[in-house]
């Protein structure tokens, strides 16, 4: 497969909550070594349309793709459910989720947190494992906190050991939902140059951001989404400095202010 062909693709995807339409049709691709950031206010669709890409969420209508593989459905409207939790269950572990929250397990180590999902999931060798999530820990620069418990870390360390954890996986692609937003500044910014090294490796990965400077340092492309649709969309450069639509040129302003 080559890096143009989508890891992801998202074709008029409806999702709604009751009679609440959360998402009106958009359609996304993120191709292969590309990193796509979605923004937009709150309440926009964002981190929905990240859920849905992961089935965490199940959509009304539209199709989802994952490496050119359609999701199989039963049911239609709200009753619509992936048909195959197989499937289901594999495109998930290609597709590793970082939360806003940090979601580690309190009750395990730094290390048995990046290895739980592998080796239990995935039923992958402990010792291969535990070689890999040092590995990755070190690579978001908490290698020497493999032993210690999530509640002595700070905020961005525990977001790093989440990234570390969503690393261990070795996913087709990363999703980020907010992966900044709970942290203080300075933290933020030890969680921004860890998704800025990644991005320079070439990885797949969907952002869902309020940090425009993330959002334009790191994007192949970026999306504004606007009350469930996509009102603009493309390359951050024409995005961020030329917008063209009278909403995009507001919400960047009110996030400038």
């Amino acid at each position: 497969m080559s890096t143009a062909d989508p890891v992801i693709e998202i074709r008029g995807l409806h999702k709604a909550y009751g009679s609440l339409e959360v998402l009106k049709g958009v359609s996304l691709t993120a191709p292969r070594g590309h990193v796509v950031s979605l923004i937009g206010s709150s309440g926009s669709g964002k981190s929905t349309l990240l859920r849905c890409a992961n089935l965490l969420e199940d959509s009304q209508e539209g199709e989802i793709l994952f490496e050119g593989e359609a999701v199989h459905w039963k049911g239609k409207g709200l009753n619509r459910h992936p048909a195959d939790r197989a499937q289901v269950t594999r495109i998930r572990t290609n597709l590793s989720m970082v939360f806003q929250q940090f979601n580690l397990w309190s009750h395990m180590t730094v290390l048995q947190n990046v290895m739980e999902a592998p080796v239990t999931v995935m039923k992958r060798d402990p010792a291969e494992v535990e070689a890999k999530a040092r590995e990755y820990l070190a690579k978001v620069g908490i290698g020497d906190k493999c032993e210690v418990w999530p509640a002595q870390l700070s905020g961005g360390q525990q977001q790093r050991a989440a990234i570390a954890r969503a690393l261990c996986m070795e996913p087709r692609a990363l999703l980020f939902d907010e992966p900044t937003s709970a942290l203080d500044p300075e933290l933020e910014q030890e969680v921004i140059r860890v998704i800025k090294a990644l991005a320079q490796e070439g990885r797949t990965m969907i952002i869902v951001t309020h940090d425009m400077g993330l959002a334009r340092d790191v994007s192949d492309h970026v999306v504004f989404l606007h009350q469930g649709r996509i009102e603009e969309e493309g390359a951050p450069d024409d995005l961020f400095d030329r917008p063209k639509s009278a909403r995009l040129q507001q919400f960047l302003s009110a996030v400038a202010a």
